[in-house]
């Protein structure tokens, strides 16, 4: 299969990574970029953009990355701190007074950005056209109560996160976060990232391919390692905070390649880019870029500083939050104990890491879930190979 792209001198190992993903693994189209100190230094792409029609994975192709949205929400966030527009130790309800309904009146915005609101499910779903719609899906977030006593620990807010923080960003700049991304980050630093995609954009994304849902009753309870237990447990009930977490619209499963999905704005879950747009953008998070930096050195410690670390109340496993950003844990290979990113769902990954200067993304269209999968952790190995040789 053919590679487009290139690869500066010294990271050949990325490249020999990235296309036995292909061969080994099992990709179908993907792109992998890499930033060193403001400048690319891996730029790839391969594969097929849709395997209905044959589509080839080019140069411009976008990907929607799930949960890898997460952390570009958290940078306008970040962004907004440094401007002196937001602070992230006030109630949520001075920016957004319905909020603090049924007690919630002294949650800080750190909690909803490190998942220690509480509220990372609703007790009633939300019809989903409503929920695209925006202010029915920020209006139940107001009147919800919490899972869990706010601040006592932190579960992940996989869908929630988005709308949280998002309606936090529109009161402060009158903006949705798609709209804020667009004017003030993705325009000015030429990013290829779209929170709400324009349509005439939508020639440009590959169609996802997903798995089929795994039975999970048939797996014999012996046959799982200790740690993966309470996740199986959790799984399997579909009551448990695990699942309802990740339904909260109805129906409860969105099709996110749905045009009218991609078009709106669900900002846990719906970014669209191209690798090289995600890559840019951390690498504009840890050094200058074309001359210009998003945000500064001290703006970067603080927000990727340790919150809260241990078993996650959804996930079931353990895991680090900065402010918006996940940190590394065994379960996600980062560079070192300096880097910040965001997974996504199935695959995606994007993380700066300051020490070495690095920014990394990886995106593809064929998702995984329910094993281990190797092709982010093939490509981080094969990038930390090149940085010590």
């Amino acid at each position: 299969m053919e590679i487009g792209g290139r690869v500066e001198r010294g990271y050949e190992s990325v490249r020999r990574a990235f296309a036995e993903n292909f061969a080994d693994h099992g990709d179908t189209g993907a792109a992998v970029c890499v930033y060193r100190d403001g400048h690319p230094v891996v730029d790839l792409w391969g594969g097929v953009a849709d395997p209905a029609t044959g589509r080839p994975w080019e140069r411009d192709t976008l990907q929607l990355v799930y949960s890898a949205t997460k952390g570009v929400v958290a940078t306008i966030a970040h962004l907004l701190v440094q401007r002196g527009e937001l602070d992230l130790d006030a109630p949520v309800a001075q920016y957004w007074p319905e909020f603090a309904a049924h007690g919630k009146g002294d949650i800080p915005v750190r909690w909803l950005l490190t998942h220690q609101a509480g509220l990372a499910a609703l007790d009633t779903r939300v019809p989903l056209a409503d929920a695209l719609a925006w202010t029915p899906m920020v209006d139940a977030l107001a009147a919800q109560r919490p899972n869990w006593t706010p601040g006592t620990a932190h579960g992940y807010h996989g869908r929630t996160y988005g709308w949280l923080v998002g309606e936090v960003i529109r009161r402060v700049t009158g903006r949705t976060p798609g709209q804020f991304l667009a004017e003030e980050i993705a325009g000015p630093f030429d990013i290829d990232f779209f929170i709400g995609l324009p349509p005439n954009e939508r020639a440009r994304v590959s169609a996802m391919q997903y798995p089929p849902r795994p039975d999970l009753s048939a797996i014999p309870d012996d046959q799982v390692p200790e740690l993966m237990r309470p996740v199986l447990a959790a799984q399997r009930d579909p009551e448990s905070l695990s699942n309802r977490a990740f339904e909260i619209t109805d129906p409860i499963d969105i099709d996110f390649n749905s045009a009218e999905v991609q078009a709106e704005e669900i900002p846990a879950s719906n970014g669209i880019g191209t690798a090289r747009g995600l890559a840019r953008l951390y690498a504009a998070l840890v050094g200058d870029v074309d001359g210009k930096r998003l945000l500064t050195a001290p703006t970067v410690t603080a927000a990727s500083r340790e919150q809260v670390a241990g078993i996650d109340q959804v996930i079931m496993l353990p895991t680090r939050f900065a402010t918006g950003y996940m940190l590394p844990t065994e379960g996600l290979t980062l560079l070192g104990d300096t880097a910040f990113g965001h997974p996504g769902r199935g695959g995606s990954l994007a993380f700066a890491d300051p020490d070495s200067g690095i920014a990394f993304a990886y995106v593809t269209n064929r998702i995984v879930e329910g094993q281990l999968d190797p092709r982010a952790p093939r490509l981080t190995e094969a990038l930390a190979t090149a940085l010590r040789s």
